[in-house]
C-alpha cells in the first residue's frame, strides 16, 4: 500500500540541526561509509580467489572429502553471518545509534583481519581458525552494511541521496568484483596479505569514523525485541546453512538437496522465518516493523533487488569457472594461473559498475528509481541472451563487451534501487529498513549460489561422465578407471578448476605414472580438460543464463510496480498504521 501525502515535513528528515545540508559533514559520511563497505565487500570475495594458496599456505587439500566442509564454510561463512545479522544491527542502530553500531563494526571487522592475518601454524586447526575468524569478520562486516545506508539517508537530503546512495551502493557490489582481482595479485606474494591489507585500512576508517561521524538522524530508544531475533537468526541460519550443505554429495547423489539435515534444515529455517513473521505482526516493539511492506516502494524495491542478486550472485562463479577451466587452459595459461588471470579478465564487468552506479543514482534524484531500476533489468536480461550466443572458445572482446554492458546494466539498476527503498521508509526506521535490505540481497546471493551449481551441475550430469570416459580411454587410461573417474560428482570436478587445480592431474595423480610419456602429457596439459568439459559446461551455463534472464525479467517487473516519483512529502515522511494505512510522523 502506497503511503499517503503529508503536507509537512518532519524536522528530523529536512534540517538537520546538527549538520547543516549544505555542510561537509555529509561529504564525511560519505567517503567513510563508501570505505567501509568497500572493505566490506571486497573480503567477501577476495578469499574466493585465494583459496588455494590459502590451502596449500595451511598444507591442507581442500579436495580430500574430510577436508571439503573447511572448504565451504571458508567460501560462504562470511555471506552466512552478514546475511543474518544486518537486520538486527540495523534494528539496534536505529534504537541507540546508527553511527555507533557502525563505528563498532569498523573495529570488529578489524580485529577479525588481524586474527586471520596470524595464522601461521597448519592443518585442521589453521582453516577452522580462519573460519572463526571470518566469522568475525562477518559480524563487523553485517554492521557495516546494516548502517551505512541509514548513515547516508540521514546526513544527504532527498534529491541528493540517489547520487550519494548510488556511489555507496557501487562501491559496495563492485567490492565483490575488485577482490577477485585483490586476492589473485596478494595471495601470490603471501596469503595472508588479504586479512592484513584489511588492518591498516580498518584502523584509519575507525578512528576517522569515530572522531568525525555523529548521530544525525532520530534515536528511538526502544527494547530489543529478543524472541524476534532469535526466531529470525534460527531461521535465516538454517536455510543458508541447508543451501551450503546441499552443495556437497550425499551418497549416490551429486548434490545434498536430498539429504535428511539438508532438508530439516531448509525446512525447519522456513518454518522458523514463517514463525518470525507471525510474531512480529503481534508484538509492540518489533525487530522488524512488517507493516512496512505495505508501502509499495518499499516492497517491490527489495523484491526486485533479490531477485536480481538471486539472477546475478553465482553468475560470477560461472563466468571465473568459464574462464578458469576452458578459456583459459585453451589460450596456453597454467591452472595454477588462472584463479587470477580470471579476476583480472573479469575487470570489465567493475569497470561498468562503477561508470553507471554513480550516473543513474544522481539521476534518479530528478527523475525518480523506476525508470532506471527497471530499465537496468531489462537490459540485464537481454545482455544474458547475448552471453548464450558465445562459442565455449570465445573472441575475449565480445566476452569483455558483454561484462562491461551487464556491469552498466546491474550498476544502473543497483543505485536507483537503493535510493528508493530508502526514501520509501520513515525516518526512524532506516537502520532497519537498511538492514532489510543488505539481507535480501545477500540472502539472494547465498541462495543463488546454490541454485546455480545445483543447475550447472544437472545440466553436466547428462553427458559429462560419457566425455570423460571416453577422453580418458582414448588416452590409454583403463576402461575401469576411467569408468570410475567418469562418475565422480561434477561438483567435484568444478571445485578442482575453480580452486587452481589441474583436475586430470588431481583425479589420475596415482597413474599418470605408469603412462607413456606422450599420453601423460596429453592428459595433464591445459587443453585437454577444457576440450572435454566444453561442451557440457555450455550446456548448464545456457539453463543458467535463461534462469538469470527470467529473474531479471521478474526483476523489472517488481521494479516497475514500485509506483512513480516520490515527492519529497510521500513516503519517508509517513508510517503504516496497525491497519495498514498512513499516519505522518
Amino acid at each position: 500500500m502506497r503511503a499517503t501525502t503529508s503536507p509537512n515535513i518532519s524536522a528530523s528528515d529536512s534540517s538537520h540541526p546538527v549538520h547543516p545540508k549544505n555542510s561537509r559533514y555529509k561529504w564525511i559520511a560519505l567517503s567513510n561509509t563508501t570505505l567501509g563497505m568497500l572493505m566490506a565487500t571486497i573480503d567477501s570475495s577476495i578469499v574466493l580467489i585465494s583459496l588455494p594458496a590459502i590451502f596449500r599456505g595451511i598444507q591442507l587439500n581442500p579436495l580430500t572429502p574430510s577436508n571439503s566442509g573447511y572448504l565451504l564454510w571458508l567460501l560462504m561463512a562470511y555471506m552466512v553471518v552478514t546475511a543474518v545479522l544486518v537486520v538486527t544491527f540495523g534494528r539496534i542502530g536505529d534504537m541507540y545509534g546508527r553511527v555507533k553500531m557502525y563505528n563498532l563494526g569498523f573495529a570488529i571487522f578489524t580485529a577479525g583481519s588481524l586474527g586471520a592475518s596470524l595464522v601461521y601454524f597448519h592443518g585442521q586447526a589453521a582453516a577452522l581458525t580462519l573460519i572463526v575468524m571470518r566469522i568475525v569478520q562477518g559480524v563487523g562486516g553485517a554492521m557495516l552494511m546494516a548502517n551505512s545506508a541509514a548513515i547516508i539517508t540521514d546526513a544527504f537530503p532527498q534529491n541528493e541521496r540517489g547520487m550519494a546512495l548510488g556511489i555507496n551502493s557501487v562501491a559496495a557490489i563492485a567490492g565483490s568484483f575488485i577482490g577477485l582481482v585483490a586476492g589473485g595479485l596478494l595471495a601470490a606474494v603471501d596469503w595472508h596479505l588479504i586479512f592484513y591489507v584489511s588492518v591498516p585500512i580498518g584502523l584509519f576508517g575507525t578512528i576517522w569514523a569515530y572522531l568525525r561521524l555523529r548521530e544525525v538522524g532520530k534515536v528511538e530508544g526502544a527494547r530489543i525485541d529478543w524472541v524476534g531475533n532469535s526466531l529470525f537468526a534460527l531461521g535465516l541460519i538454517a536455510v543458508l546453512v541447508g543451501i551450503t550443505y546441499a552443495l556437497q554429495p550425499y551418497g549416490s547423489h551429486s548434490m545434498g538437496w536430498l539429504s535428511p539435515y539438508v532438508l530439516t534444515a531448509l525446512i525447519g529455517g522456513v518454518i522458523l522465518l514463517i514463525v518470525f513473521v507471525l510474531f512480529e505482526t503481534r508484538v509492540t516493539q518489533p525487530m522488524v516493523d512488517v507493516r512496512l511492506f505495505l508501502i509499495r516502494a518499499f516492497a517491490a524495491g527489495n523484491l526486485a533487488g533479490f531477485l536480481a542478486s538471486i539472477g546475478r550472485g553465482g553468475l560470477m562463479f560461472m563466468l571465473v569457472i568459464w574462464l578458469q577451466a576452458i578459456w583459459l587452459p585453451l589460450h596456453g595459461y597454467s591452472f595454477a594461473s588462472t584463479p587470477l588471470w580470471a579476476g583480472i579478465y573479469m575487470l570489465p564487468l567493475t569497470v561498468g559498475f562503477l561508470i553507471a552506479g554513480p550516473i543513474s543514482g544522481s539521476l534518479s534524484d530528478h527523475f525518480g528509481a523506476r525508470p532506471f531500476a527497471t530499465g537496468g533489468m531489462l537490459a540485464a536480461a537481454a545482455i544474458f541472451g547475448l552471453f548464450m550466443l558465445l562459442p565455449a572458445n570465445f573472441t575475449y572482446i565480445w566476452f569483455a563487451l558483454l561484462l562491461l554492458g551487464n556491469g552498466l546494466a546491474m550498476g544502473l539498476f543497483a543505485a536507483p534501487n537503493t535510493a528508493g527503498i530508502m526514501n520509501a521508509v520513515p525516518s526512524k526506521q532506516r537502520g532497519a529498513a537498511s538492514g532489510i535490505r543488505s539481507t535480501f540481497q545477500n540472502s539472494g546471493m547465498t541462495l543463488s549460489i546454490g541454485l546455480f551449481f545445483t543447475i550447472m551441475v544437472v545440466g553436466m550430469s547428462r553427458s559429462l561422465p560419457a566425455a570423460l570416459k571416453q577422453g580418458l580411454v582414448a588416452q590409454g587410461v583403463s576402461a575401469a578407471q576411467a569408468a570410475t573417474i567418469s562418475k565422480l560428482p561434477p561438483v567435484s570436478v568444478l571445485f578442482a578448476a575453480f580452486l587452481g587445480y589441474n583436475p586430470v592431474k588431481t583425479l589420475l595423480s596415482s597413474t599418470i605414472k605408469t603412462l607413456p610419456a606422450a599420453q601423460a602429457s596429453t592428459l595433464v596439459g591445459p587443453g585437454f580438460f577444457a576440450n572435454l568439459i566444453a561442451a557440457p559446461f555450455l550446456h548448464g551455463l545456457s539453463i543458467i543464463f535463461t534462469f538469470s534472464m527470467i529473474m531479471c525479467l521478474t526483476a523489472a517487473l517488481a521494479s516497475w510496480l514500485r509506483g512513480g516519483r516520490p515527492t519529497p512529502e510521500t513516503n519517508s515522511h509517513a508510517e503504516p498504521t496497525q491497519h495498514g494505512h498512513t499516519k505522518k510522523l
